[in-house]
């Protein structure tokens, strides 16, 4: 796992290279110091007339200096940075050597490079893994820029005006000179409705997100993007429930198995769920030694899993390491959310810093069970949306339309949780799946922003709604059923979007790398075939994954209600947030204030304070936007390290 980042020079555009090769060099060095924590290991530069291009290593295969970045090709056309792993690169490398190819390396990046030396942008087609690679080719006088299929390593990229630059993360890009900071107002209506900012725009109007599955190709004349890969639910699997059980647990055992190749100390991150539990196992049955696993509790009981992540590690003998979070988080909130260079509001990027924090102390890779609730349909939200479209069919639509608002709006008078709850189904039941999906997940309701946000941003934003991102995607979706498409919409924006950028900037927070090996791409594809009735079955979540993993996880375990890294947000904005949140929401002249009225932001603070109402989510949300405000737009220089 590393950092990548880099310029071009096609312009001569000297706007963020002043001072000629000189300036272009130190601006390489502001880069690459810019993304330290995602390789402390080692570093490299390279620097032509055309391109500038450096890399942070983490050091995981060949810890030698031979796997030192930028490399190059054997004939030296070719230069690469490259951040994340090829899981099949030992496969590949025989079969590129049965065909003359020598190698000075054990490097999966050496054969990325051999692999386009043969085959072009098409080497993608044959690489399994999570990646985000840059090649200078400097006989075509093309940058070739290329993201992994399901979007587990990220790339940002600038453009404007004949500049060009590109980062692991935006951070790189804003320690160069003269990069607009302008806040996108879209994306802040995405933000608030989604908790994160979706592909491929960020916060900033100059800067976007090469999409998952997508390459570019860059020279003199411009950049095109082009999508090599998507996931289909179109064909579905002919064979017996028992086929596909048996099929599932071949394939999830040998993609386990090919995330354990490291050249340094290996763990896992176990949270007494059914993925992480399921993963520990098989790595259990296939190492020769203990397993390292590290699990983050809550002094909060409704909170902690840590006793059931403690249940498998009894079970499978593993060298546990377990931390409780106390009353800290406030102390530390400012540096956990430094990593996060846009805003970014899922709450379990707390837990997930302080796994990967405490993980760091004992491996440099962990594996981890991501991918498993939206390949297999394990959130509770998919039992919510069943339910939904069940009392959907039974109303004619015109009375839903017609009807339905009217009622949502008295249901909204009811005090507490159930008005609040009968608003939602209510709001839902009037709109057709799609959008009822939308509403039933986002994370403010349109109500809720009206009330919020200034006339003039609202003004601006007349003709926009965060809920088309979704519908796209909805829309594009290929499966046979409702469940299918929501599963792939949940895969291509709530996956890439929060699960994947958070697990990629807390790990990389604490120079961790993490390998999720039910997200590999082939387990996708395979999952993708199941009919809908082997995933979710009568109210029964991730059906057949559970009963793959049944003969190694306890039922007690298999079978309880779902709490992932939860956070008890309520209670930290009344305790030991009240202080900074507090300064940063009703103080700040800047920032959030630029789009909310402040009246409304001191109105919800003050319902939440006395009680009236619970407004834990909305309150982070606005925190978070906050904080990320004040460190990356509200000042003249890049931030530090």
């Amino acid at each position: 796992m590393c950092g990548i980042a880099g310029f071009s020079l096609f312009e001569n555009n000297t706007g963020y290279v002043e001072g000629g090769h000189k300036g272009a060099r130190a601006s390489l060095e502001a880069m690459h110091n810019a993304i330290y924590h995602r390789g402390p290991d080692a570093y490299g530069t390279y620097l032509d007339e055309r391109i500038g291009l450096c890399h942070r290593r983490l050091s995981i295969l060949d810890l030698s200096e031979a796997g030192n970045q930028p490399m190059y090709s054997a004939d030296e056309q070719q230069v690469i940075v490259f951040n994340g792993e090829i899981y099949n690169f030992l496969e590949l490398r025989e079969s590129l050597e049965g065909e003359g190819v020598t190698f000075k390396s054990h490097t999966d990046t050496e054969v990325i490079l051999a692999l386009y030396a043969r085959d072009g942008v098409k080497c993608l087609q044959k690489l399994n893994g999570m990646f985000a690679f840059a090649i200078w080719d400097k006989t075509k006088q093309e940058l070739f820029i290329a993201r992994d299929r399901l979007g587990k390593k990220p790339l940002y990229y600038f453009s404007e005006n004949g500049r060009f630059a590109f980062g692991s993360e935006i951070k790189a890009i804003l320690a160069l000179d003269n990069i607009p900071r302008d806040v996108r107002l879209d994306a802040v209506h995405d933000f608030f409705a989604y908790q994160y900012v979706p592909d491929p725009k960020s916060i900033f109007k100059h800067i976007n997100k090469l999409p998952p599955a997508h390459y570019m190709v860059l020279n003199e004349n411009g950049f095109t993007i082009t999508e090599y890969w998507d996931l289909s639910f179109n064909t579905q699997s002919a064979s017996s429930e028992e086929d596909n059980k048996a099929q599932l647990k071949a394939l999830l055992e040998h993609v386990t198995k090919q995330r354990m190749i490291s050249d340094v100390p290996l763990g896992a991150f176990l949270s007494g769920g059914v993925d992480s539990s399921g993963v520990v196992a098989m790595m259990a049955e296939a190492s020769d030694t203990a397993v390292k696993t590290c699990t983050i509790g809550f002094e909060n009981k409704a909170f902690n899993e840590a006793d059931f992540a403690r249940e498998i590690a009894e079970k499978y003998k593993t060298e546990h390491h377990e931390f409780t979070v106390h009353q800290n988080v406030a102390d530390r909130l400012e540096h956990i959310v430094s990593f996060f260079d846009e805003p970014f509001a899922d709450p379990s990027l707390v837990p997930t810093f302080f796994v990967s924090e405490l993980a760091r102390k004992a491996v440099t890779v962990a594996l981890a069970g991501d991918g498993g609730d939206e390949m297999f349909a394990g959130y509770e939200k998919y039992s919510v949306d069943d339910v939904e479209n069940r009392l959907r069919s039974k109303f004619p639509k015109v009375v839903r339309k017609s009807f339905f608002p009217s009622l949502a709006k008295l249901a909204g008078m009811v005090p507490g949780s159930m008005g609040k709850k009968a608003k939602s189904l209510l709001t839902s039941l009037s709109h057709d799946p799609a959008m009822g999906f939308y509403i039933t997940n986002s994370m403010m309701t349109d109500e809720m922003w009206q009330k919020l946000v200034k006339t003039d941003v609202s003004e601006k934003l007349a003709n926009y709604h965060p809920s088309q991102y979704t519908l796209d995607m909805y829309n594009k979706a290929d499966g046979p059923d409702h469940l299918s498409k929501i599963l792939y919409t949940d895969i291509k924006t709530y996956m890439t979007g929060d699960i994947l950028v958070k697990v990629d900037r807390m790990s990389m927070a604490n120079s961790l790398e993490v390998r999720a090996p039910i997200l590999d791409y082939q387990v996708a594809e395979f999952a993708a075939t199941l009919p809908s009735s082997q995933k979710y079955r009568n109210g029964e979540k991730k059906y057949l994954l559970k009963e793959v993993f049944k003969p190694f996880t306890p039922d007690s375990l298999l079978y309880r209600k779902k709490m992932g890294f939860s956070t008890p947000l309520d209670e930290w904005f009344r305790s030991e947030l009240k202080a900074i949140a507090e300064s940063k929401l009703i103080k700040s002249s800047k920032g959030l204030a630029d789009v909310f009225n402040t009246s409304a932001i001191q109105q919800v603070w003050q319902e939440h304070q006395t009680e009236k109402k619970d407004h834990g989510i909305i309150l982070w949300s606005m925190l978070m936007y906050q904080m990320w405000y004040d460190r990356y737009v509200n000042i003249q220089e890049p931030p530090s390290k």
